[in-house]
């Protein structure tokens, strides 16, 4: 049926798309081409008129518009224009405009772009409108506007066209003007706090100061490889040697990454630098720049988001990593001596670690599994294991431990701070390390800088320093969900671009044809058969059915697991974790149909429970382990059951 319904939709939305087509053709057959115009003179906005209507009334404006409504009565019409303020309406008549406009008024189409000029009145109903004296055509919209965008389920369109959904969704359009208000407020702030903005190089030689994995590129004119930066702290550190003694960048940094609510590989980091302060300086700096930024854009330092009140007006709490691990794991690190005893607990606590953990990997990993999510008040997490802060210096009394802080809110880490590491010697040693732990297989790890190491040597005074990520901060002060909501332009995957088939339009013929991918399974090991018989009524109690994927995440802390949330024909959503990320990005798998095993018991994985297991095809070739989840028809439901 819903077939039919499309076949008979698709003839009526390409005839009109043609007849505006014509509509155009005609404008230009009668030199009124509105693609030839090159300005229009606009003194105001439509919440200007609303705002400040007992000064406006009565006053002759010119504004300009997309028509998002239009009633056509005779002599006399009404119409809605939108602008980036919001939306007005203006009254349009025969009498007002002169014949021949009122006829070209008429013929004109919802998303037409327009110029309007008219005296500002308050209808019998208390609306506030203008009385148009001329409407000028700037523009032919020769597509059509949804009716209704926001109801669209397929959040992937309103990303995609991101211009259509600014138009039809004003709490959009609002979200996007924060952000700019938010940025705006953030640099304002630290200008007025003695910081220097600066830009430093997108393209790098070598990615550092984070861990991360970075994209590659290779800069022909050179002939040589480059990286897209990770961060920004080397090279703002750098100016602090060189003697600017606050400076700060906001900026895009780029990490090859997986993609869900809160992660984007391309995204906007704030990093700030001050001479001769310390960790507990940016913490007091924090709390003052957010609360500025709130009470700025907001108009108040108490936020909700999702229902919870979140107050950046109290003082924020401050809690060292080891006690917000005693708090909410019930371990106390302090009792902690050996890498045995760690693994240990871990073990007893299902926390997974991998073989090069140390000691104070498993602390951040007891932090991230059992004490985040609980932090939703603004929160200090202080003094973090050396192991896992590469750049800092190292608190005096406990050279184990670092002057590094985490602000969390919400449950999500907000900002990154060091009382910046200044000691070349001390730094040539992590940077060892990390050198071994990339050998190791931590594609993450840094690799060593030698003229950051140079700029030390030079003499970098003592320093604090700390990231901000401005993506998260938007979405705290906005409400927004997830992090592509406020991303004007989020990274999508190409539509196609992974098709294993290639169309060929025939020249003669007009018809398309497919050419079937050519796949080589002479170096594919496939593991041995079991020899031993598995009786009918034991395979018989594992239920397998077909499940719809609706939502697919990557687990935070995690490189390998996906949180699946899966319909599997019940009503309830279930929730299956599997180790598949080297092989699926999240959103290539929202929508798809596979079969999983729904009647095994629950098992935590990352503090989770996973309810199933999604079936997948293993293989070797050359050495090496391939995967393919295992996907069937969309035409299967949900539910439906496998014999």
């Amino acid at each position: 049926m819903a077939d039919q319904q499309k076949k008979v939709q698709e003839p009526d939305i390409n005839q009109l798309r043609k007849v505006r087509r014509e509509k155009l053709a005609d404008l230009q057959a009668n030199g009124k081409d509105p693609f030839v115009i090159t300005k229009y003179d606009v003194t105001c906005h439509a919440m200007d008129i609303k705002e400040n209507f007992e000064e406006m009334e009565g006053k002759h404006v010119s504004l300009a518009g997309r028509i998002m409504q239009k009633r056509v009565m005779g002599k006399a019409s009404f119409c809605n224009i939108l602008d980036q303020s919001g939306n007005i309406q203006s009254y349009v008549a025969r009498d007002s405009i002169g014949e021949e406009e009122y006829k070209d008024f008429k013929k004109m189409d919802i998303g037409d772009i327009v110029g309007l000029e008219g005296e500002v009145f308050k209808t019998k109903t208390g609306e506030i409108s203008i009385h148009a004296s001329a409407v000028k055509l700037l523009s032919k919209s020769l597509q059509i506007l949804p009716e209704k965008f926001h109801g669209l389920t397929n959040t992937d369109i309103r990303y995609r066209q991101r211009y259509v959904d600014l138009i039809m969704n004003p709490e959009v359009r609002d979200t996007f003007i924060k952000r700019s208000k938010i940025v705006s407020s953030i640099r304002r702030y630290l200008d007025g706090q003695g910081f220097l903005e600066v830009e430093t190089p997108m393209l790098v030689s070598n990615a550092g100061g984070a861990a991360a994995r970075p994209f590659e590129t290779h800069f022909n004119a050179l002939n040589e490889d480059f990286k897209l930066r990770i961060s920004l702290e080397l090279y703002l550190k750098r100016l602090i040697v060189g003697g600017l003694e606050r400076v700060y960048e906001i900026g895009r940094v780029f990490r090859n990454e997986g993609l869900d609510t809160r992660h984007n590989p391309e995204f906007t980091l704030m990093e700030l630098y001050q001479a001769y302060t310390d960790y507990n300086g940016m913490m007091d700096l924090t709390e003052n720049l957010y609360r500025h930024v709130a009470q700025e854009v907001l108009g108040t330092t108490k936020i909700v988001y999702k229902g919870i009140e979140i107050d950046l007006g109290q003082p924020f709490e401050r809690i060292t990593m080891v006690d917000a691990v005693k708090k909410y794991a019930g371990v106390d690190w302090n009792e902690v001596e050996t890498l045995e005893q760690a693994r240990a607990l871990a073990d007893e606590h299902h926390v997974e670690y991998e073989e090069r953990h140390k000691k104070g990997d498993i602390l951040s990993l007891f932090f991230e599994e059992f004490a985040e999510e609980h932090l939703i008040q603004p929160t200090f997490v202080m003094d973090h294991p050396i192991e896992i802060s590469p750049l800092t210096k190292k608190k005096p009394e406990d050279p184990n431990y670092v002057e590094r802080f985490e602000f969390f809110m919400n449950g999500w880490e907000m900002a990154n701070a060091y009382s910046e590491l200044n000691d070349p010697i001390d730094q040539r040693e992590r940077f060892k390390d990390q050198e071994e732990q990339l050998a190791q297989g931590n594609d993450e790890a840094n690799t060593t800088d030698e003229d950051f190491l140079n700029a030390l040597e030079i003499g970098m005074p003592p320093t604090g320093g700390i990231g901000f990520g401005i993506d998260r901060m938007c979405m705290l002060l906005t409400g927004a969900e997830a992090i592509r909501d406020v991303l004007l332009f989020p990274t999508m995957k190409t539509i196609g671009g992974a098709e294993t088939k290639k169309v060929v339009v025939a020249e003669s013929k007009k018809e398309e044809t497919k050419t079937a991918e050519v796949i080589d399974f002479s170096n594919v090991t496939i593991e041995p058969l079991f020899e031993e018989a598995v009786d009918f009524d034991t395979f018989s109690k594992s239920d397998f059915r077909a499940v719809k994927v609706k939502d697919c995440v990557a687990v935070p802390k995690s490189k390998k697991l996906l949180q699946f949330t899966l319909d599997d024909g019940t009503g309830e959503d279930r929730t299956i974790l599997s180790g598949i990320h080297e092989y699926y990005e999240p959103e290539e798998l929202v929508g798809k149909t596979c079969i999983a095993i729904v009647n095994l018991p629950p098992r935590k994985m990352m503090g989770i429970d996973s309810c199933g297991m999604l079936i997948s095809a293993v293989h070797e070739e050359n050495g090496k382990e391939g995967l393919n989840l295992l996907m069937v028809d969309n035409k299967i439901p949900a539910g439906a059951k496998l014999y």
